[in-house]
């Protein structure tokens, strides 16, 4: 069996690459199946498109307000430039843009947003999955093998998630991972239509010497196969 791509180490990285990208991540086993994080296809379209547009209601309520009708965005035809502008984002070392997989169909997305090296060395982490996931470990699993690679293969020090207050089941995913809870930013960002408050968590790369991985394994969430 491979290493798991989780304690693959700052050294490890291919020469002439942004540290931690590409990668691929895991796998690991939840109560839903086997989870593992890929760079997204563009051949990825048409399983992205459905899950968004079928999932709607349950979406919409916690994404950024933007621009044009949820049909148009989250069509197949919406996926092309959305791929290429991750794919950009990701070569330039300013993002880490994952797909999550269960036992090996896309099921949703997590992402390392806005990556500052130097004196700062931190990022945002923000994710979703399909409904018809939700209550399988899926976005538990995902996030813990992201940020452990952060931690170790990408060098980052912070990560950072916001979410709104009234978004419950986001809020249990970080309080499994161990985030805390650092203070509430007042109409911070447009979503469904209005200006919401959201909580600011974080965890440093000290919260986790053992890893995510590590710790919810012994906990029970998750194993490796």
């Amino acid at each position: 069996m491979r290493e798991p791509a989780y304690t693959a180490g700052w050294a490890q990285r291919p020469a002439g690459r942004h540290p931690g990208w590409p990668a691929r991540l895991g796998p690991v086993c939840v109560s839903a199946g086997t989870i593992e994080l890929r760079k997204a296809k563009l051949s990825d379209a048409k399983t992205w498109s459905r899950i968004r547009l079928r999932d709607r209601r349950y979406l919409e309520e916690w994404e950024p307000t933007v621009g044009g009708a949820w049909g148009d965005r989250n069509s197949t035809f919406a996926w092309p430039p959305q791929w290429s502008a991750l794919r950009a984002l990701a070569r330039r070392g300013q993002s880490l843009p994952f797909v999550i997989t269960l036992n090996g169909g896309l099921v949703g997305q997590v992402t390392v947003g806005n990556v500052v090296r130097g004196a700062l060395c931190s990022a945002w982490i923000g994710y979703w999955v399909g409904r018809h996931v939700t209550s399988g470990g899926v976005a538990t699993a995902a996030a813990a093998l992201v940020v452990d690679h952060c931690f170790a293969s990408a060098g980052l020090h912070r990560l950072e998630a916001t979410v709104r207050p009234e978004n419950s089941a986001s809020i249990r995913v970080l309080d499994k991972l161990g985030f805390r809870e650092e203070g509430k930013f007042l109409r911070y960002l447009d979503v469904a239509g209005d200006w919401r408050d959201h909580l600011c968590y974080a965890l440093t790369v000290e919260d986790v010497p053992e890893g995510l991985v590590s710790r919810l394994r012994h906990e029970g969430r998750l194993s490796l196969p």
